[in-house]
């Protein structure tokens, strides 16, 4: 409970601190747009970095060497705990927006620099406005920038488990010509969520696995890239799941 507490406490120092550091990185945006989104990019890494050390998580990290520095590209991953956008944020080689649940847009300051980092804000329920999500990711890929989605549409509440794919999610990369990077998440739950509201201590893999260019797979196979790239994370995670249970 105690590093449950200390990182609230971080947090709110953080807001306090953003109330100064907000509108620094808006004047900057005003005459360099890219140089602000760096910059606060560079901030929440950060903030992200600490916040994952002060859970006192062994973070192992693999695969990096896949994520391409050239290009920007559609992250697509399993989701099972808050910690894994904290966790993956820190190890995007460009400035990434995520797309998130329309709720975070309600929480003062990071609000903010999520619309910094040109995060999306998805209302689930509203099927015309997930539409315009979509093109403005397609949008902002065909800028430079990455995207980052969880296709799985929510939190997976059950470890060792998968929840169908959107094959919605995809047509950033299909519409803008990015590649795929997948990667997974395994045990990232077990820092909160599987004790709230307690913060333990755990070992967390995450793995960048091989790209995916949609312009290189037969079409009916791309048809289906929500189903192909899920079974490729579901093989990653299994295969560290055995890993780690003979070890």
């Amino acid at each position: 409970m105690i590093r449950f507490i200390i990182i609230i406490l971080f947090i709110l120092i953080f807001f306090i601190v953003s109330i100064i550091l907000l509108p620094i990185t808006w004047l900057i945006g005003v005459f360099n747009k890219k140089a602000m989104r760096n910059i606060s990019l560079s901030i929440i890494k950060w903030v992200f970095s600490t916040i994952v050390w002060l859970t006192g998580t062994k973070l192992e990290v693999r695969g990096l060497e896949n994520v391409p520095d050239d290009q920007p590209v559609l992250y697509v991953g399993n989701h099972r705990s808050f910690f894994d956008i904290v966790i993956s944020m820190i190890y995007v080689k460009r400035v990434t927006g995520y797309v998130a649940k329309k709720e975070t847009k309600k929480v003062p300051f990071l609000a903010q620099w999520m619309v910094n980092l040109n995060c999306l804000f998805l209302d689930r329920n509203d099927i015309k406005q997930g539409l315009n999500i979509i093109l403005k990711a397609i949008d902002l890929v065909k800028e430079g920038y990455s995207i980052c989605i969880f296709p799985e549409g929510t939190r997976n509440k059950e470890e060792g488990t998968f929840l169908p794919f959107h094959e919605g999610s995809f047509k950033i990369a299909q519409k803008s010509g990015c590649l795929i990077q997948p990667f997974v998440f395994y045990n990232s739950a077990a820092i909160f969520e599987d004790h709230f509201p307690k913060v333990k201590s755990s070992h967390v893999i995450l793995e960048y696995l091989p790209t995916i260019d949609m312009k290189a797979m037969e079409k009916e196979e791309a048809k289906h890239i929500g189903a192909y790239t899920q079974k490729i994370i579901e093989e990653a995670y299994f295969k560290i799941k055995a890993e780690v249970s003979n070890q």
